[in-house]
């Protein structure tokens, strides 16, 4: 057995500039070309300050954190000092075993069976909330895309219906992940105000779950909640309210954030990209028709190039930039050594820009997953917008197939028109944020 090395990583510095306008993946994928799969460097600001943190870059890290080296990570001690807690413990910051259990609770929940459910009611909410889209002579895709995907959370999951409560539960989400821009003397009342945040949603939420837990098997709504509601560990104990409050904040944020990024960018890309796009056109009408022909799951699996567009709308513009994990024992990796609880991020999206993995990684190229190239199947673990393994994001299938309805729906119906000259502006981080949205022109289809 070979010793465990002694080499710490290479030292790097991330100019404060190289966080906005889209510049941060591309910059980690250089340093990952110039230093190796792994590096440090110590941030001046957010969770992790004046810290030395880890990153690793490419498909081998990813295989390698996500897979086949998981045991040396704790995902609670990588998202909670990002999160907070705020949301409680739920999926995303538990680890095993209690997270293997829990997993187990929500598997049956995300299969392709609940998929065929699930389809008609995304359908149903795309098409309620594009219908005002003629009415403006622009829309911002993000927000939009926003509505849409909270309102499918919000019914997949919960049980609750497009309206005032959704709208409700939406704006203190949204309000509750995205902190305004604010002076240091203003922290203070920001604070306040997240925490009274909360607290209404809490109030409402354990509401919520009280009234299921009184409501008799059959009034029981086919929802996420309600087969949580009903589940029971080895003992036959009901998970408590604390449980299922987390585990329901954490479905309707993983269940939009995500997705709403994914689907926004996807019809962005499509709409600049006329080529594809008229090719994904074509697609769609030879598979399906008009608008009004709805999708079904055997649809779905028979419009590759729209497949290939959501993938590549992932690879290019990764709604989760970087993985936070805690280092629960020390480790080696590409010769050098990491000890216990350093801090980590792996760099999903980085590794999406590797020339060495994808060609021409910066250039939106669906054909890249398609035979005969399929860049992707050369290197595993290549691509990771989902994450991977055991713990890959358990609602993989619902983001993409939701993703693939809107943008069915979206090209069998109107015509978007970017502005041109116009950037979208970017900030990276954790998650990729867009503080102003993505804001194209709205046509009637000719």
């Amino acid at each position: 057995m070979r010793p465990p090395s002694t080499m710490r990583p290479p030292r790097v510095e991330i100019p404060g500039d190289v966080w906005y306008g889209g510049q941060l993946s591309p910059f980690l994928a250089g340093l990952a070309l110039a230093h190796g799969p792994i590096f440090t460097f110590v941030p001046e600001a957010g969770p992790h300050t004046h810290q030395e943190v880890v990153y690793l870059v490419g498909p081998e890290a990813n295989r390698f954190v996500l897979l086949t080296h998981r045991e040396h990570f704790s995902h609670d001690l990588g998202w909670t000092p990002v999160i907070g807690d705020t949301l409680g413990r739920g999926l995303l910051n538990m680890d095993p075993p209690e997270h293997t259990r829990h997993r187990a609770l929500m598997n049956p929940a995300f299969t392709a069976a609940f998929m065929d459910r699930y389809l008609p009611l995304m359908q149903r909410v795309i098409a309620e909330r594009t219908r005002h889209w003629l009415t403006s002579d622009s829309v911002d895709l993000l927000s939009e895309a926003r509505e849409i995907t909270f309102d499918v959370a919000a019914a997949a999951l919960v049980g609750f219906d497009t309206g005032a409560q959704v709208d409700w539960l939406r704006e203190r989400f949204y309000a509750l992940l995205h902190l305004p821009d604010t002076e240091e003397d203003e922290w203070e009342i920001i604070v306040q105000r997240q925490l009274q945040i909360r607290d209404e949603l809490q109030r409402m939420l354990l509401a919520l779950i009280d009234a299921r837990r009184r409501a008799a098997p059959s009034e029981q709504p086919g929802d996420v909640l309600g087969m949580l509601v009903r589940a029971r560990d080895e003992q036959g104990q009901p998970l408590t309210d604390e449980q299922l409050l987390a585990h329901v904040n954490i479905l309707l944020v993983a269940g939009h954030e995500t997705t709403t990024t994914l689907g926004a960018w996807l019809l962005y890309l499509l709409a600049t990209h006329a080529e594809y796009g008229a090719r994904v056109d074509q697609e769609l009408a030879t598979r399906l028709g008009g608008p009004e022909v709805p999708l079904t799951s055997e649809t779905v699996r028979s419009l590759p190039l729209l497949a290939s567009a959501v993938r590549e709308a992932g690879r290019l513009q990764s709604p989760v930039q970087l993985l936070p994990r805690g280092v629960v024992s020390p480790f080696d990796f590409d010769g050098y050594s990491v000890s216990a609880g350093t801090p980590v991020f792996l760099a999903i999206a980085a590794g999406h820009r590797l020339p060495t993995v994808f060609a021409e990684p910066d250039r939106f190229d669906p054909d890249r997953f398609l035979p005969p190239r399929e860049e992707d199947k050369r290197h595993p673990y290549a691509l990771a917008t989902f994450g991977g393994g055991p713990r890959i994001c358990l609602g993989i299938n619902f983001a993409h197939v939701e993703a693939m309805a809107l943008a069915a729906h979206v090209r069998r119906a109107l015509r978007l028109e970017p502005f041109p000259d116009v950037a979208i502006e970017q900030i990276g981080g954790i998650v990729q944020t867009l503080p102003h949205g993505i804001r194209v022109r709205v046509r009637p289809l000719a």
